[in-house]
């Protein structure tokens, strides 16, 4: 079986999602059989890669909404986020454009490395407060995730590289529907939209297995 998935490393959702279907996945019989792909999704391609601040400074100043209101999702996102062992330090974001961190991510896939490359970003965006613009900071991602020093550096040196397969992946999102993420497709059959309970992606899993 293979899942595709459209993800942003920015979106809280994607995180929480993909934090579901891993625990379905945990206790799906053919798990071992299940192949991962992860595409590339970016919910604000304007953003600078110079931090614009926290996600409540660009809520509020960017998207217009109230800081309370902004305050109130954040904190409920972050308590959905800790029930399934997740850490969402909010407060601590920096919205960025995630291009970069996309093309590296393009590259970690070709080396079989798309899986840990998409957890580590998370978690160093989420959990950890970190720049994942900042070329230093996805050099220090990618050593941890095994990619080779000097095709990271060309990547980053120069934009072109990778970026068509971006495109390409936002590029077929729109082409089936895909409105927001996280976005699932289960074998190219069956489609979950969003951070859906656990028991939505069990059933998934369990459908196409019957093949259904």
């Amino acid at each position: 079986m293979r899942i595709d998935i459209w993800s942003d490393y920015i979106c809280p959702f994607c995180t929480v999602g993909e934090r579901h279907l891993n625990l379905a996945l945990d206790n799906f019989e053919g798990k071992d059989d299940v192949e991962v792909v992860w595409r590339s999704f970016q919910l604000d391609p304007e953003l600078p890669k110079e931090s614009t601040g926290t996600a409540l400074d660009y809520l509020v100043r960017i998207k217009g909404m109230g800081e309370e209101q902004v305050v109130a999702m954040n904190d409920g996102l972050a308590a959905r986020a800790a029930e399934v062992g997740l850490e969402f330090n909010w407060r601590e974001s920096h919205m960025v454009n995630t291009m970069d961190a996309h093309r590296i991510g393009q590259l970690a896939r070709l080396d079989d490395k798309g899986v840990e490359w998409d957890e580590l970003v998370k978690r160093g965006y989420f959990t950890e407060g970190k720049n994942i613009a900042d070329h230093d900071q996805l050099r220090a991602f990618a050593e941890q995730v095994g990619l080779r020093r000097a095709d990271v550096d060309s990547a980053l040196a120069d934009e072109s590289a990778y970026s068509q397969e971006v495109t390409a992946d936002i590029a077929l999102a729109r082409q089936i529907g895909v409105q927001g993420v996280p976005f699932f497709v289960f074998d190219g059959k069956l489609a979950v939209s969003g951070a859906q309970p656990v028991e939505v992606f069990a059933r998934a899993l369990e459908q196409i297995a019957a093949g259904e």
